[in-house]
This record gives structure tokens, sequence and C-alpha cells, in this order.
């Protein structure tokens, strides 16, 4: 699979695109879902996901953001939110360079690394955890953002 055309490219820097994975709903975004960066080796930044769902109204609709408790499936949500992301853009995880873990409970490190562990099978990519007091919404637990690298010519 290829890359898919940007949503947006920078006015001031025709490397740097705005990616978009339901174009439509980018009224519902103050933020881009990732970025991406062109260059031998491209990068991707993904924006942090939350068990939330990838599109929400902003400012908050509550009614949108009604997250399991369990950290293990709030983590599925933000890996799923990731997963579509990687896939827009014709990614896997072993596509995947650095993952920034943000948790408001460092005990629920345990639950979410055997997530992580579902999705990454043995690519170890390199991590920082981050023990946070609060999250975007009410209830959130668990934020990830990632960096990933496209192979050379893709």
């Amino acid at each position: 699979m290829t890359r898919k055309p940007a949503f947006a490219v920078s006015p001031s820097n025709p490397a740097l695109k705005e990616i978009q994975t339901e174009p439509k709903r980018k009224p519902d975004m103050p933020y881009a879902p990732a970025m991406r960066i062109e260059s031998p080796c491209g990068l991707l930044f993904i924006s942090g996901a939350t068990p939330s769902p990838l599109y929400h109204k902003h400012p908050h609709d509550i009614s949108e953001h009604v997250h399991p408790n369990a950290i293990e499936d709030q983590t599925r949500r933000a890996m799923e939110t990731i997963k579509s992301i990687l896939e827009h853009e014709g990614l896997t995880w072993t596509d995947i360079v650095k993952v920034t873990k943000y948790l408001t409970d460092i005990r629920d490190q345990d639950g979410m690394v055997s997530v992580l562990k579902e999705y990454f099978g043995d690519w170890t990519p390199a991590s920082t955890t981050v023990c946070v007091n609060q999250l975007s919404t009410q209830g959130a637990r668990i934020e990830l953002d990632m960096i990933a690298a496209f192979p050379v010519g893709k």
C-alpha cells in the first residue's frame, strides 16, 4: 500500500503534510491526527490518542467521551485509533520508532504494556512513560503518541 495524498501541505514548508483520515470531520478537530515529513525516510508524528473517538467535537461534548474503566480496554481504544492512522498511511506497527505513554495512575503500566505487546509483538520502539494528573477528558486514564518512519521510497 502506498501513501495517500495529504489533506494539507504547509505553505512555508512543502515537506510538512497534514494527515486527516476522515477529511469531512476536520471541522471537529483543533489538531491533526498526524503530520507527515517527507524526505528520503519520511517521518509521521501521530498526535496523542485517548480512549475517546479520534474525531469528536470541540469544545468537548461529554456524551462522545464515555470510556471503559479498565486500562486494558482504554489502551485498546487508543491503539485502534493509532492503527487507523498507520493503515491510512500504509504503515505497520514495525514502522513505529518512538512511543510516549501518558498515564494518570502509574500502577496501570503493567496492564497497558500487556496490550501494547498484543499490537507490537516482539517489536520494541523507543519509549517514554509519564504519569500525569489528568488527561483531556474526564475518565481517560491513558494517552499515547507515536512517531513512525516511512520505508525509503514509500
